[in-house]
């Protein structure tokens, strides 16, 4: 019996003494588990950011101090093996990055700032192309109203000039680098030159203008690219990618308007939200207007809007498949968020497949970018000239009418109102006919 014990007690003390060097391993994981292991960072017109690739989620506090202002980071057990990348001298709002220990455990990280400003940070989990990350937002002074006074001006001088504005959506940026091809193309850069390419196009032609969502390598949520769009003023909107899929073979280009479903989902969402009802939809406010007649009101502008996607889309889709194969050979629909404004006709076009080794080359290319750069805004300028009088250098003072066209389509389409409309064309009735022009009140 005593024997017995002893083996008891031997074994308890084996499994004790097992249990203690799993923990102390465990431990020693979890101590080391926290590096920062790259700082990246871009900056766009709104704000700048800073995404820390971290080993493992991890605890963290921030706060700012005054004389002189800096955020100050500190990260709990956590080590910095990462290389801090240099600001450009004539960056607005940071000065310099550094990092040192804390309470020989900890680490801490501070931006020496220009100016007085107030971040935001969260932590992004892993995705196909990078594992933890640790984000910090760091946001310029706003002008009134929350708008800044360079994007006033450019909508100041649009509505000034009377210009057809296009809004160009080059896909992805910053931290979100799209799709990758086997080269290690990635769509973000590529789909950014045909962007510029398309711009300066749209540019050269007389009573055109365009503006770019991104200008560079930064990153712009989804409806902030919509929204954009709306504070520019923008006519047209056109969103370009890159496709890709896990069979090579895949190859072509596509281009798809907004689904029914998806319209549907935008019209309610529009109608709930308080904010978006005291906004413009196609040049009348929602604002104080009962449940039926704004949507109604919304309706009209939305069929307006889903008409001119879908005829620019084909007109689009008819020069890309002058350039080679298309992967879709009829205009697609589907609920892409960026498509979803219900008063600007929008398109998304796949430019090819940046997963398929001869079409990744091509877009490689900076002829091929200008080719489909073309190919896009020769379906722009189609569209435009076949809704304004092509000697007119306004394009908004001048519409021909279509088959299918109304008053109300047309005045929500140019946002003004019928009446408006009716009394700069000396109308008395509803009726219009086909190849009339109509003058278009500012």
């Amino acid at each position: 019996m005593l024997t017995k014990a002893i083996k008891r007690k031997t074994y308890q003390q084996q499994f004790i003494l097992l249990m203690l060097s799993l923990l102390t391993v465990l431990m020693t994981n979890i101590a080391s588990a926290a590096s920062i292991d790259s700082l990246r960072f871009w900056t766009s017109p709104d704000r700048t950011r800073l995404v820390f690739g971290v080993s493992s989620p991890l605890e963290y506090k921030v706060f700012t101090l005054d004389n002189p202002p800096r955020i100050v980071m500190d990260i709990k057990g956590a080590k910095f093996s990462a290389k801090i990348p240099a600001l450009p001298k004539n960056h607005k709002l940071v000065s310099r990055i550094r990092q040192g220990e804390r309470n020989k455990n900890d680490l801490r990280l501070v931006l020496d700032l220009k100016k007085a400003i107030k971040p935001k940070t969260f932590l992004l989990k892993p995705n196909a192309s990078y594992g933890h990350r640790l984000v910090l937002d760091v946001y310029p002074e706003k002008r009134k109203n929350g708008v800044a006074s360079s994007v006033a001006t450019k909508t100041a001088t649009s509505q000034l000039n009377k210009k057809w504005i296009v809004a160009i959506d080059a896909g992805h940026g910053g931290e979100d680098p799209g799709a990758k091809g086997h080269r290690g193309t990635r769509e973000k850069d590529v789909v950014l030159k045909i962007a510029k390419k398309l711009a300066s196009l749209v540019n050269k032609q007389p009573g055109m203008k365009a503006v770019l969502i991104r200008s560079g390598d930064y990153y712009i949520g989804l409806r902030k690219r919509m929204q954009k769009a709306r504070a520019a003023r923008a006519d047209f909107f056109v969103s370009i990618h890159a496709d890709a899929f896990k069979d090579q073979r895949a190859h072509g280009s596509s281009v798809y308007v907004l689904s029914n479903r998806g319209a549907s989902s935008e019209v309610a969402r529009w109608l709930a939200n308080s904010e978006n009802a005291a906004d413009l939809v196609g040049g009348v406010s929602l604002g104080g207007k009962d449940d039926v007649l704004a949507s109604v009101l919304l309706d009209l502008s939305v069929n307006a809007t889903k008409d001119a996607s879908t005829d620019v889309a084909a007109r689009v889709l008819k020069n890309l498949r002058g350039l080679g194969h298309v992967h879709k050979k009829t205009v697609q629909r589907a609920g892409f968020m960026v498509l979803k404004s219900p008063d600007i006709p929008s398109i998304l076009v796949e430019t090819a497949f940046i997963s398929n080794r001869k079409e990744e080359s091509k877009l490689r290319s900076s002829a091929h970018q200008t080719k489909i750069a073309k190919a896009i805004f020769k379906g722009l300028k189609s569209y435009y000239n076949s809704q304004s009088i092509p000697t007119s250098y306004i394009a908004s003072n001048r519409y021909k009418i279509r088959s299918g066209d109304t008053l109300s389509a047309i005045a929500v389409r140019h946002h003004v109102s019928i009446k408006a409309l009716k009394r700069a064309n000396s109308i008395k009735t509803d009726r219009i006919r086909i190849g009339q022009v109509l003058k278009i009140p500012s």
